[in-house]
């Protein structure tokens, strides 16, 4: 959520950087303004006419000690009652819209980011060399079939289209890989939790999913009682809301949390022929990161984040590139992502495995998630989050790039120890 305070001093700057985000919220905002000022006027009136009921309610006792008729005393505050209720009421649809709107506006993003969409992502870095072969190579869904590691109809005709099923060491190849990232992130000092996998509405609310983005979970609703439950959609909508409704003291910070989970998305309309597979899906393994920090050490967790999900890639001995997306391709609730981005050779270019994100103090204000400092001050912090990594791109690109010509796969050696130290899965 984005201080009001900040659109009331600039609205037409808050206009603009939404602009450079592709989101016209011109209406929004102007709307937004006129229900403050509306909101305002109402607590201002609201207050005095509290304040002038005090002030009657207290005459009265002293009216009837002294004898006097206070039939017109109590008339007037029956009459102050009502108005209250009346007021009260107003100021509430004021607020239920004013706090609908606000919760509607993405995040801001951040000045240095280039306008528009992803036309105008700016790769800053790339490690290795794109891989080539001297033999005609396969893609990652024949050498996954091929190698007996994924089964495809039988996770069609357990859960429909968009799924699949590991197995044996195509299982064991999955476990292996988040085994390697979780290692990695604790040898860093990073907290493991577990988290369930089913959420609450606010946890979205908080994450900055919804109310806008809420039609794009799968949704549960509980037969004996009226709580709905969401399936999440990254461990990112549950780590944010940990700390939801606390104030953690300065000492407190970073906190540094991992958990793995999987994702569940609805992911819409047909995928393209070069997206069999595992590339896109409505269920995925991933290893979540989530940093909640002092504003001031917001931009070097952000690249701390980013170097810890590059080094896992650069573990694994793949090509990739780290691409800095441009405002219009940053998620709604971010102010600024950095992708992973994957060689995956069939697809001829990149597919992103990891996106790294600064929310600022968007989430915070959303989930009142606040830090007490050393002086007593009580500010917002700030949350960030990064893939570390998702397996479903990891894995197709793993087989694609490290196949040889009799059709084996040469297993990372980051992995081998994780996966009884096999080093090539061949085909039986």
């Amino acid at each position: 959520m984005i201080d009001i305070k900040i659109i009331r001093d600039d609205p037409e700057g808050v206009k603009a950087r939404f602009a450079a985000k592709q989101a016209d919220c011109s209406a929004e905002i102007d709307r937004i303004l006129e229900l403050d000022g509306l909101r305002r006027a109402l607590i201002a009136a609201n207050e005095t006419d509290k304040a002038e009921q005090n002030r009657v309610s207290k005459q009265i006792p002293q009216m009837k000690k002294n004898g006097e008729d206070t039939t017109a005393t109590i008339a007037l505050m029956n009459t102050l009652k009502e108005k209250l209720r009346v007021e009260e009421a107003e100021q509430k649809v004021v607020e239920d819209e004013y706090n609908l709107l606000l919760l509607g506006l993405p995040n801001l993003p951040d000045d240095d980011l280039a306008p528009g969409g992803k036309e105008n992502n700016l790769p800053i870095r790339f490690f290795g060399e794109p891989k080539t072969f001297d033999f005609e190579p396969k893609n990652h869904y024949d050498l996954c079939v091929d190698l007996g590691l994924i089964d495809y109809p039988r996770g069609t005709k357990l859960a429909g289209s968009g799924f699949w099923v590991y197995r044996g060491l195509g299982a064991r190849l999955e476990w292996a890989l988040l085994n390697y990232f979780i290692d990695t992130h604790l040898g860093d000092g990073y907290e493991l939790i577990l988290v369930p996998h089913m959420l609450e509405y606010e946890c979205g609310v908080t994450a900055g999913q919804f109310p806008k983005f809420a039609d794009e979970v799968y949704k549960i609703e509980n037969p004996t009682d009226d709580r709905v439950h969401y399936m999440l959609p990254t461990a990112e909508a549950a780590l944010v809301s940990l700390h939801r409704n606390e104030i953690l003291s300065e000492a407190d910070l970073p906190r540094k949390y991992i958990s793995y989970t999987p994702c569940f998305r609805r992911e819409a309309g047909s995928y393209r022929a070069d997206e069999r597979g595992m590339v896109r899906g409505h269920q995925f393994n991933k290893v979540e990161m989530v940093q909640f920090t002092l504003p001031e050490q917001s931009d070097e967790a952000f690249e701390e984040l980013v170097g810890k999900a590059e080094a896992l890639v650069k573990g694994l001995g793949f090509h990739f590139r780290t691409v800095k997306l441009a405002a219009g391709d940053c998620s709604s609730a971010m102010a600024r992502t950095y992708d992973i981005e994957i060689q995956i050779p069939s697809m001829d270019g990149y597919k992103e495995v990891s996106s790294v994100s600064n929310a600022r103090e968007y989430q915070s204000r959303r989930g009142q998630m606040r830090v007490r400092r050393e002086s007593g001050k009580i500010e917002f912090l700030h949350t960030l989050n990064g893939s570390g990594l998702a397996t479903s791109r990891i894995l197709p690109a793993l087989v694609e790039q490290n196949q040889r010509a009799d059709g084996s796969v040469v297993v990372p050696e980051a992995l081998r120890k994780y996966f009884g130290g096999l080093e090539v899965i061949s085909v039986k």
